[in-house]
């Protein structure tokens, strides 16, 4: 039997970030985020994309 291709997402998220933060931080942030209904990865992911947005943007105005 042929083996069929593997299907893989298109936004697959296979890398990681490790960071340190003051525990009292973290934990009022993801009570906040559970408060708002949404978790802590989403709410980071929402922010790095926002900053590279925001900065690729301001790179290329410097640029030209």
């Amino acid at each position: 039997m042929t083996e069929l291709p593997k299907k893989t997402k298109a936004n697959k998220k296979d890398g990681q970030l490790l960071i340190r933060i003051n525990t009292a931080e973290r934990d009022e942030f993801v009570h906040l985020c559970e408060h708002l209904d949404t978790s802590a990865a989403r709410e980071l992911r929402k922010f790095i994309r926002s900053f590279i947005k925001k900065h690729q943007s301001a790179e290329t105005q410097t640029k030209e």
